[in-house]
């Protein structure tokens, strides 16, 4: 099995990043608008815990990890009233494809996007399931056989293996999942309370939350980092790259630079088509 450098394995998180994320664009929420979702988050609930089937509010809140408490459960599980996991797993791979061909236009057709598809695919289905939940879930689904399709799908899974890691990262350095929000703030030079995923929260909340992380040093008063909340989210990043890697192992050296140079002009054609 070939071993990659970490700076090679985190570069892919970012190019796989955004095509994976399409399916949270307008686009697709307009797929699950209209088989009668009430808003985005009922879209986004539905399609992403589909793979865990009628699973509780309860393990799709452990499982996402970083969601406040109750806000799972505003979704799950009345949107199985209205679709079911088959179905949103459908709606979701359509809306993201869609949503993918409008942003790259004549890319979707290229032989390179073929090429990057089927090493994608090949990385994706080889890492292990192990204490992976989502990735897992994802897995026991069918590849699909269109290109544009099966890129999609494989980005998916290969942010979703990510994204386990990234939570047993947490669980291991003691970071809760809006801590973790928090943290994310801090870092991008944002205060705790500026930030999207968790503003709309509580100002008691998001205070208790931010005095948590200065009780334990990671926060300094005026709720930046001190130099051990710096390098407990550099131990996080580099254990979460760390957990990433055997996804690729199944790629040659070359290939993985070959899916990386594929990727490239797809990730930024999207990042323009956001702008």
């Amino acid at each position: 099995m070939q071993q990659h450098p970490q700076d090679k394995i985190h570069r892919m998180f970012e190019l796989i990043e955004p095509i994976a994320t399409v399916t949270f664009s307008e686009v697709a929420n307009e797929a699950f608008l209209a088989v009668g979702m009430r808003n985005y988050w009922d879209g986004y609930f539905a399609g992403r815990a589909a793979p865990l089937g009628q699973a509780p509010a309860e393990v799709v809140h452990a499982v996402f990890y970083n969601f406040a408490d109750g806000e799972v459960a505003r979704h799950i599980p009345w949107v199985w009233g209205k679709i079911t996991p088959q179905e949103a797993i459908a709606v979701r791979e359509r809306g993201s494809t869609a949503a993918l061909r409008h942003m790259i236009g004549e890319l979707a057709g290229s032989p390179a996007l073929v090429r990057a598809a089927d090493l994608a695919t090949r990385a994706a289905l080889s890492a292990p399931t192990e204490g992976r939940p989502l990735y897992a879930g994802l897995r026991a689904l069918d590849v699909p056989e269109e290109p544009l399709a099966r890129l999609w799908h494989a980005t998916t899974l290969l942010r979703e293996h990510r994204g386990d890691g990234h939570n047993a990262a947490l669980v291991a350095h003691g970071i809760g999942g809006t801590e973790a929000h928090a943290l994310m703030a801090v870092s991008l030079g944002m205060r705790a309370e500026e930030f999207g995923r968790i503003h709309h929260l509580p100002k008691a909340r998001l205070a208790a939350v931010v005095d948590g992380l200065r009780r334990r040093g990671l926060l300094d008063a005026a709720g930046g980092f001190t130099d051990a909340g710096r390098q407990t989210k550099q131990r996080i990043e580099a254990l979460t790259d760390e957990l990433a890697a055997p996804a690729y192992d199944a790629l040659s050296a070359d290939e993985l630079d070959e899916l990386a140079a594929a990727l490239e002009p797809l990730a930024a054609a999207i990042q323009a088509a956001d702008r």
